[in-house]
């Protein structure tokens, strides 16, 4: 895939030093005479055992200053998916004016961030001198969510954009990459500054359902009343006011979003955090939600399905594209989650082409996740069936 900018592309084979050193090569001679400022690497689970190798092999071929990623068991490049296949994917980019800065933080800094203070000391970068972060962490030995709070107490409004490593299920073991480490616990974070910005499109792969309501008595993750009625009432008769077709795709896809920013003069998508809606009880007119919702928050009911997510994408990336006009974008970074591919479209590649209609041809690489990462409203949250797009623009 080659844009004026970026270049991504995906080794299909295995660990062969030579041919992976010309192959590294030959994608930096397709660059032409632009310097590369970043590097990003997705690899498979079958290069575990030769990963610190080839990372060095990416960066003297490729002439890489920085580079970071993940491992995956799916992979991303262009406007390819190689799902369950083996390989590697290596994007470059050139980000004029960018100043960039890598870091491994772990579970025992997550334990000890106190306040909004410690994330800059940790990082050595204040929060007005990052326009956003590129992150990608370990889902097994990290508290990801503690993790993303206390990162948002130091850092938010600025957009954190990335996904969980995904790799060898049943060992439970992931890598995350930084320039020639390997690490196998922890994250890596990449503040983007200077005069490249990040933005996000967070595609959750749902659509709204019947109207927006307040919640009006919420304990912990149990929602007792919406709008002064049993909160399980609600959701009957807002299924119950869709037509027999919409009733058969809710069922069983049935979710809850909570808007973030209740500022907002109206809600449209993506303004709502989509969480799940773990159980019900007609008796007691209770719900349980994946969430810790508050009383007087705006909710509303979403249905996930394959359509849902084909026009939540369209959607969102058609609005970015039209807030993007003019504007240079450099190259992109797609997290998808493991979710979605073929066992959700039923058809290869569907999210990396998606893109690459909109905003094509740009070079973009990712993986399949554990969890993605994103912002929704002025915060950043985990997601679960999420394509969650980074895109490097000009400030």
């Amino acid at each position: 895939m080659k844009c004026e900018f970026s270049i991504a592309a995906h080794w299909p084979g295995g660990f062969e030093e030579s041919k992976l050193q010309e192959w590294a090569e030959n994608l930096r001679r397709r660059l032409g005479s632009r310097p590369v400022s970043l590097g990003l690497v997705f690899m498979t689970p079958g290069f575990f055992p030769h990963a610190q190798q080839v990372l060095e092999i990416l960066r003297v071929h490729a002439r890489i200053p920085l580079l970071a990623g993940c491992s995956g068991t799916s992979l991303i490049a262009g406007g390819n998916e190689f799902e369950q296949d083996s390989g590697l994917v290596l994007a470059l980019y050139d980000l004029p004016g960018a100043q960039l800065q890598g870091f491994h933080f772990v579970q025992e800094q997550v334990e000890e961030a106190n306040g909004p203070g410690y994330w800059p000391m940790e990082t050595g970068i204040p929060a007005g001198q990052t326009n956003g972060w590129l992150a990608f962490a370990d889902p097994f030995h990290l508290d990801a969510e503690a993790w993303m709070r206390t990162w948002n107490e130091a850092y938010a409004p600025a957009p954190v954009l990335g996904g969980l490593a995904s790799g060898d299920f049943r060992e439970q073991r992931t890598q995350v990459y930084l320039n020639g480490e390997v690490f196998e616990e922890g994250g890596v974070a990449i503040s983007v500054g200077g005069d490249v910005r990040l933005t996000g499109v967070i595609s959750q792969g749902c659509t709204p359902i019947g109207d927006t309501w307040t919640l009006t008595h919420v304990e912990q993750n149990l929602i007792h009343q919406i709008g002064n009625r049993p909160a399980y009432e609600v959701l009957v008769e807002t299924v119950n006011q869709l037509s027999p077709a919409e009733q058969r795709k809710a069922r069983g896809n049935l979710f809850i979003g909570l808007v973030v920013n209740e500022y907002l003069e109206e809600f449209h998508r993506g303004d709502f955090l989509v969480r799940n809606l773990l159980g019900g009880d007609p008796r007691s007119g209770i719900l349980a939600v994946g969430a810790l919702p508050r009383a007087g928050q705006t909710v509303q009911f979403q249905r996930r399905d394959a359509a849902a997510a084909v026009e939540d994408m369209n959607e969102l990336l058609a609005r970015a594209k039209g807030e993007l006009a003019g504007a240079t974008v450099y190259g992109g970074c797609l997290c998808s989650c493991n979710g979605r591919g073929r066992n959700l479209f039923g058809a290869p590649n569907h999210d990396a082409q998606t893109v690459q209609q909109q905003f094509g041809p740009i070079g973009l690489a990712g993986f399949f996740c554990n969890g993605e990462i994103g912002p929704v409203g002025d915060r950043n949250f985990l997601h679960g069936y999420t394509a969650s797009l980074a895109l490097f623009v000009k400030k």
